[in-house]
């Protein structure tokens, strides 16, 4: 896992947004007039300011992710990069393989979403890369991103820190915080994402992938957690809340939480499949009655005698049947197509139904053509 270290997270005050209009590409280079937005001005701006530990636009992104999920997670931000509470600035600065220094940075604004902030430093790398190797000096500069062209320009020569007249303000005095608050508010944090993704890929052994989708979604992680507390199966839950659940929330535009699903009800199922009562067909049919209708699993499939058979002479009976009608079929599988034999067991579940037990068909069919 990649850390990057941060130097300092600071407050500001939010200033006046300039949109410049008539140009066609947002630049103030030959906009017709600019329009100066003070709605956010005066707003706390929290900045945070990171050491040089990434080394691609991919990392920058990736940290970008971090940050949000963490923001997100405390509570403190709704982080829409689109409409302004989340922004970044990135600096770019090149040196050369096996060294240390870094070389001139400049900095990247006016990036308006994650995949703008990755454009535009691979775009920056390959400017400075293209004027080291004609034997050119980068220059310390702002530089804006132009979204249209996929091109960063030049703004505003970068001043150094102390050409921007810092100096301390008399009315804030200094705030003394003891080792003992800081103690408690870390006790009363909630669940971190990076704390859920080493849970969830390392405790309870889900795939990267799976972990990632779950954090991604603090609602979704939270009632995935309800449930692996009730079912005590974190991968049973990790599929249907990231499979089927997830499935019908984004068709029917209902939140996996708002739903009729409860955690009771998914735990419910669960243990119904746990306990082989019901298969995984069967299992996806009564979850969406449960999300269309709500109830329980448990009544659901009594009321409407969807139990799993397993009964063999009950299952031998449906693969008798099938492979009666298909002769052709288990002709060809003795033939040495073995790869018939899939064919024949969905058949069977297709003639139960879907609630032979599907392991059980799988043994007889074999059993069957091999005798």
């Amino acid at each position: 896992m990649k850390q990057c270290r941060l130097t300092r997270i600071h407050l500001e005050e939010d200033t006046g947004k300039s949109t410049h209009a008539g140009s066609g590409d947002g630049r103030i280079a030959g906009s017709s007039y600019s329009l100066l937005d003070f709605n956010r001005a005066g707003v706390p701006l929290m900045e945070c300011v990171s050491e040089p530990d990434l080394h691609s636009a991919r990392d920058a992104v990736a940290y970008l992710e971090s940050l949000r999920r963490t923001l997100l997670a405390l509570e403190v931000s709704d982080v829409k990069m689109e409409e302004g509470s989340l922004r970044c600035d990135a600096n770019v600065s090149m040196r050369p393989a096996g060294t240390t220094q870094l070389g001139t940075k400049s900095e990247i604004k006016n990036m308006n979403s994650f995949r703008s902030v990755e454009r535009a430093i691979v775009s920056e790398i390959e400017r400075q890369i293209e004027i080291l190797e004609s034997g050119g000096r980068v220059v310390q500069e702002t530089r804006g991103w132009d979204e249209l062209h996929g091109v960063t320009h030049s703004m505003r020569s970068k001043e150094e820190a102390h050409d921007y007249r810092y100096f301390p303000d008399p009315d804030l005095v200094p705030l003394a915080i003891s080792r003992s608050d800081v103690e408690r508010w870390q006790e009363e944090l909630p669940t971190l994402p990076w704390q859920r993704f080493e849970r969830y890929t390392g405790e309870y052994g889900l795939s990267p992938n799976a972990a990632a989708q779950l954090i991604d979604n603090i609602a979704l992680a939270q009632y995935f957690d309800a449930v692996v507390a009730r079912s005590g199966n974190p991968q049973q839950s990790s599929n249907f809340v990231l499979g089927e659940l997830s499935r019908l929330a984004n068709e029917t535009g209902v939140a996996v939480g708002d739903s009729k699903v409860t955690v009771e009800h998914l735990a419910e199922l669960i243990a119904l499949v746990q306990s082989k009562r019901i298969n995984s067909k069967i299992a996806k049919e009564v979850l969406i009655r449960t999300w269309d209708s709500g109830g329980s699993p448990n009544a659901i499939v009594e009321r409407e005698g969807l139990a799993q058979t397993s009964d063999p002479s009950a299952v031998e009976r449906f693969v008798d049947e099938v492979l009666a009608a298909n002769e052709p079929v288990v002709a060809d599988y003795k033939a040495g197509k073995i790869n018939v034999l899939g064919f024949l067991v969905g058949q069977v579940m297709k003639a139960s139904r879907g609630k032979a037990d599907p392991a059980l068909a799988n043994e007889l069919v074999k059993k069957k053509l091999s005798s």
